[in-house]
């Protein structure tokens, strides 16, 4: 199969996703499903282009194994919380700024359909890999496993504290979070690097890297960051703004001295 027909299946794939996710929104007034849906598209993304892959078999491997099982998990993860809590205040936001307007909600999970296709770029250069390095795809698959762990115990760390009904309005300090703000997306970016390693040498090498640059674009000006303080700074305050101060937003580093400590001693 030529990769443009590859990635046309790739975003029919999406897009059909997309519209059933939308039809779900619709009915429970949830927008948070899209997050999952595109974790999960990618999941599917990565095991289509694993199947119809021109590259050799351990690189289609590769693609298949790791490309779909972190979107697996991430997808069953960011499940678990649109089912079990209120739709996202992100996207309570964007249904009040769009007054409830359903054809913008389809357009807008249609977008994420693109997106799909946009990231799924590092599997497709993988899987077209016709003699990709055992050492690269060692290395990578060691990376990707130390980032997914990094991102899993991150993600545990806050649903453990958000479990907790006397942590409510207030902000998890705890585990990683003590080091960054945001260490699941920390790891999440950097497990994009897993792909353009197993891709060195690939005749699309330079579309691997599309992964962690567009990721980093996204997480730390479009739709990451940006959006997740503006809805911690409405819910938290004062309590967020300390932690702003105290913490890394990304990369994990010391805190600095508490701010609250030293607003709080005689």
């Amino acid at each position: 199969m030529s990769i443009w027909m590859q990635l046309l299946a790739v975003w029919l794939l999406a897009a059909v996703l997309m519209t059933l996710g939308w039809r779900w929104q619709r009915k429970h007034a949830n927008a948070g499903i899209v997050d999952a849906l595109w974790a999960l598209g990618l999941a599917l993304a990565a095991a289509l282009l694993a199947i119809t892959g021109n590259g050799a078999p351990s690189a289609r491997a590769a693609v298949g194994v790791l490309g779909t099982a972190w979107g697996l998990r991430l997808a069953l993860h960011l499940w678990r919380r649109v089912r079990g809590e209120e739709e996202d205040g992100r996207y309570r936001a964007l249904r009040e700024r769009w007054q409830g307007n359903q054809a913008r909600f389809f357009g807008f999970f249609q977008f994420q359909a693109l997106l799909v296709v946009l990231f799924s770029l590092p599997f497709l250069a993988v899987a077209s890999h016709p003699s990709p390095s055992a050492i690269a795809l060692l290395v990578a698959a060691a990376m990707w496993s130390i980032c997914v762990a990094g991102e899993s115990l991150a993600d545990a760390q806050l649903a453990r504290f958000r479990g907790n009904p006397s942590h409510r309005g207030k902000t998890c300090r705890s585990g990683l979070w003590r080091y960054s703000r945001h260490p699941n997306y920390f790891f999440e970016w950097l497990h994009w690097f897993s792909y353009a390693v197993a891709a060195m040498g690939a005749p699309l090498a330079w579309l691997a890297w599309s992964g962690p640059v567009v990721m980093y674009l996204f997480l730390r000006y479009i739709s990451g960051i940006p959006f997740t303080e503006q809805q911690a700074l409405r819910t938290r305050g004062d309590d967020y703004r300390d932690y702003q101060r105290d913490t890394p937003m990304l990369f994990p580093w010391f805190p600095r001295t508490s701010s609250r400590q030293t607003r709080t001693t005689p």
